[in-house]
């Protein structure tokens, strides 16, 4: 077999298809079927409404052909209307584009902030994509490790920049902690990258799904917010559109205009009738997703009420929220071996915290990753049966 030497070879496996393959050959029977919690997507199609929408929107010839590179126009305009009213900010169309999915979003920022041999400060645990993406563009990825409540530190972030460091990027609502961060810490990170010429790239995909009515944050209200955020979103979580890859980048146009060379050398444009779908759910299902948001949080809600059950079996429960719980165990053994045990053991498939944090950092042995959200009541009800049984 010839061995590769190559920007892929300088990454790891896709962790989400790599724990597929311990299911391979396990047999479980119609009275215990697998417990999946290893991947933060929707299982549903999105609402019928919407399908019948993408459906209309099949029927227009421009559905079928390339469009605007950064994205079609009105779900531009859309998106900065909506975040100006929801963030209490000032955005223009201009300052937005759309992307084949929101980790498309983050490759595409990266290529247009960084060089070979720059860093990118990321908390840990990480998500894996953003790790990888750094990998294969050459790039450090400075791990910011967090404390036991799993927020980062801004004073710890800046003894890690260096010359060579360009961004610091948060994602809020973690993946894969589910931490939600307080505003005021993450103003605090976008004071540190002001004051030190960085970008702070805040990934808000869980945004829809966050605990609190209120904004997330104020760095939309800042008239010059764009000299330094990059946000990015996902529609696939609020409207179920994952395998039409709809993501977007809000920022300033001066970085947009570089971001356009990556998109229309790797994509073109955005799949079109994702962009469709998107623009339609923003005009005609707020309260369908008001809907969603309830539910999620009753399932978090759910897995917050398992936790002194969690610590009787020993288990600790650090966090929770949006579509991720972040826990650790007493076992003694790795994660990595844990968790494909569980699988023939327990019949739960959820992914080993060492998938989320440096290979030399002890911390992601003990730790694992559920991923809730595709669970009702009683599905985590069942969860919880099982993880806490002898």
């Amino acid at each position: 077999m010839t061995a590769f030497s190559t920007r892929t070879s300088a990454t790891f496996l896709p962790p989400v298809m790599e724990a597929r393959r311990w299911i391979a050959g396990v047999d479980f029977p119609p009275d215990r079927p697998l417990i999946n919690v290893s991947q933060a997507a929707p299982v549903a199609p999105p609402p019928a409404p919407l399908v019948a929408a993408m459906k209309e929107a099949l029927d227009q010839t421009e559905t079928h052909l390339y469009g605007p590179v950064l994205g079609l126009p009105a779900l531009r305009a859309r998106i900065a209307a909506d975040w100006s009213a929801a963030y209490g900010g000032t955005l223009r169309a201009a300052q937005v584009a759309i992307t084949a999915g929101c980790n498309q979003a983050f490759c595409a920022t990266m290529m247009a902030l960084t060089r070979e041999g720059d860093e990118v400060l990321i908390p840990t645990p990480w998500y894996f994509n953003h790790k990888m993406w750094l990998d294969m563009s050459g790039v450090r990825a400075v791990p910011l490790p967090c404390e036991s409540d799993f927020l980062p530190d801004p004073d710890r972030a800046a003894a890690l920049i260096t010359e060579r460091t360009r961004a610091i990027v948060l994602v809020t609502p973690n993946n894969p902690t589910g931490r939600e961060y307080p505003p005021e810490l993450i103003a605090a990170f976008r004071d540190l990258c002001r004051t030190r010429g960085l970008r702070l790239v805040l990934d808000e995909t869980y945004r829809d799904f966050h605990a609190s009515t209120e904004a997330p944050h104020a760095l939309f209200q800042d008239p010059d917010w764009d000299d330094t955020l990059v946000q990015l979103y996902s529609f696939s979580k609020a409207y179920r559109l994952t395998g039409h890859r709809t993501g977007a980048i809000v920022t300033s146009e001066a970085l947009l205009a570089e971001i356009e060379k990556f998109q229309d050398t790797v994509a073109i444009c955005a799949p079109q009738l994702g962009q469709h779908g998107a623009l339609w759910g923003m005009e005609n299902l707020s309260q369908w997703l008001a809907g969603e948001r309830a539910e999620i949080l009753s399932r978090r809600a759910a897995m917050e009420a398992g936790k002194e059950r969690l610590a009787d079996a020993g288990w600790t429960l650090h966090s929770v929220g949006a579509y991720f719980a972040y826990l650790s165990h007493s076992t003694g053994k790795s994660s990595a071996d844990l968790a494909p045990e569980l699988v023939r053991t327990h019949g739960i498939l959820m992914l080993p915290g060492t998938m989320f944090m440096p290979a030399d950092d002890p911390a992601g042995q003990a730790q694992m990753r559920v991923a809730f959200a595709n669970l009702d009541s009683a599905g985590i009800a069942s969860f919880l049966d099982r993880l806490t049984a002898n």
